[in-house]
């Protein structure tokens, strides 16, 4: 097979199987398996900043990737060779939506809302603004309030609100609004020679949304929650783009869909030739 490929994959609760439903046996080896082939170009797309994405890298045993972005789209690295090296050209251009204004410069805007709480000095970054929020807050309104103050300022942001599940609480970035996942993996498709017929993107939370809706081929992950699916499928129905957009079921290589497992189904639905490599490497 001669045409590249690049798969940008979510980390946890897509890749990685952390989430409440387990994972099939083999996946994560057969994921590592088709990452290894030479038209094969691998990036990490997630919420983790670099030293916790270098930690899920050791801890599951992830393949090495080329690119990663990171920080919930924020910073974009080539990775090769234990070398992680900023692309500078990403921040340059989310850096206009905050009209040369960082993170800390927006904090006091929302010093009042008492349903935000301020994440860890290290999941901030210069363009990345994040808070923890109770699940019991309204979440619809806060957004709608912190937006009137955000166009108050004439700042152009995003608001992006998913959840741990592990540790059951919201999370809410404040992002430049050229900082969405979407945009990331566009800039990085287009910088180095990709386009929608050759690009997949999997994932499975709110975050992902962007992506998935979106013209680049996209597979929703099973154990993702059923809301989320819900959501997606409207959203892309609205933009057109429904059929860019898979929702794994399972029983693609005797594999529950969760996981790599719903990575893996992807790649096969969107890319037969793929399909067929994964269908012989699974009887081998």
């Amino acid at each position: 097979m001669s045409q590249r490929i690049l798969i940008c994959t979510d980390l946890d609760r897509t890749l990685i199987p952390n989430g409440n439903l387990p994972e099939s046996p083999g996946a994560r080896q057969a994921f590592a398996r088709l990452i290894a082939r030479p038209e094969i170009t691998l990036a990490y797309v997630s919420g983790r900043h670099r030293q916790l994405v270098e930690q899920a890298i050791r801890e599951y045993l992830l393949p090495a990737p080329a690119w990663v972005i990171g920080d919930v789209g924020t910073t974009i690295y080539q990775v090769g060779a234990g070398e992680w090296l900023h692309w500078q050209a990403w921040e340059d251009d989310i850096a206009a939506s905050w009209r040369g204004l960082r993170s800390y410069d927006l904090q006091p805007l929302f010093a009042d809302l008492p349903a935000l709480e301020l994440q860890e000095e290290n999941k901030q970054n210069s363009y990345k603004l994040s808070y923890y929020l109770l699940m019991t807050a309204d979440v619809d309104a806060l957004l709608h309030e912190m937006s009137l103050r955000l166009n108050v300022q004439n700042l152009s942001a995003s608001l992006i609100y998913s959840i741990d599940e592990a540790a059951d609480i919201g999370l809410l970035d404040v992002l430049p609004a050229r900082a969405t996942k979407l945009h990331a993996v566009e800039f990085l498709m287009k910088y180095q020679g990709f386009d929608y017929a050759n690009t997949l993107f999997a994932g499975d939370s709110g975050n992902d949304l962007p992506v998935l809706a979106s013209p680049v081929k996209s597979v929703l992950v099973a154990n993702a929650d059923a809301r989320l699916a819900e959501q997606a499928v409207a959203l892309a129905e609205q933009q057109g783009t429904l059929a860019e957009l898979y929702l794994a079921q399972g029983g693609f290589l005797g594999m529950n869909g969760h996981y790599s497992a719903g990575i893996l189904e992807g790649v096969g639905h969107f890319f037969p030739e793929l399909d067929q490599w994964l269908q012989a490497d699974h009887e081998r």
